[in-house]
């Protein structure tokens, strides 16, 4: 993905978030610059990659195959000193969010406003493979049995307990607008706790064609 597409995506989201008077913490405003000499104060933050996270997983598309989130607060498996996590994404119209589980985290994913989020399910084989089986889920504490892949929709306010190692992948309805989507779960891994169907790339590289608005998780590194 290119810097600049990078930027434009998360000036729409700023709007979109303050459409829905969905208020981020004052850090997500900061530039590269104000990130500067911060990490004895903002250990938290950096290591345990809060902020901005836009990826198209290596689909070189992203309005088909990505996703925005801003991680707002998350923990640590090893320091084990905050054991949730949760997130705030939008998804596009049919813009999809890649097949996989997660190894250790169960989340709740929340429709918080916007359009209808459609879901598509499958429980795990013991190879990992896509079962046929039906899948019982939690929808707000109201147990629902769904067929495998049989596509299942969250309106506004509605939410889903995904255990697990159960199978999923989400994208937003056509032609009802914008999702706005919470998470809530216990402590997020990137880089050791998904499991994608197909190969994808989780992070995308970046083509520094203009400087960055805002840092993503992933710039931490290089900038500070």
């Amino acid at each position: 993905m290119k810097r600049s597409e990078v930027n434009a995506i998360i000036t729409d989201l700023e709007k979109f978030f303050a459409k829905h008077q969905f208020m981020l913490p004052e850090w997500a405003s900061w530039s590269p610059e104000d990130w500067k000499g911060t990490y004895d104060k903002c250990s938290e933050i950096i290591d345990n990659k809060l902020g901005w996270d836009i990826t198209d997983f290596g689909s070189g598309d992203f309005k088909k195959v990505g996703l925005s989130l801003f991680t707002i607060r998350n923990g640590n498996w090893d320091k084990k000193d905050k054991m949730y996590c949760e997130k705030i994404m939008v998804s596009y119209e049919e813009q999809e969010t890649p097949m996989h589980f997660h190894w250790a985290k169960t989340e709740d994913i929340i429709n918080r406003g916007g359009g209808n989020l459609v879901m598509e399910l499958y429980m795990a084989t013991k190879d990992d493979k896509l079962s046929d089986e039906p899948v019982t889920v939690s929808i707000d504490g109201v147990l629902t049995t769904v067929n495998a892949g049989e596509p299942l929709i969250l309106k506004p306010g509605q939410s889903i307990c995904l255990k697990s190692r159960l199978y999923h992948r989400f994208y937003g309805e056509k032609g009802k607008g914008w999702v706005l989507i919470g998470e809530v779960s216990l402590v997020n891994d990137d880089a050791k706790d998904n499991r994608f169907h197909d190969k994808i790339g989780r992070f995308p590289e970046i083509v520094e064609d203009e400087k960055p608005v805002h840092l993503l998780v992933n710039d931490y590194e290089k900038y500070l």
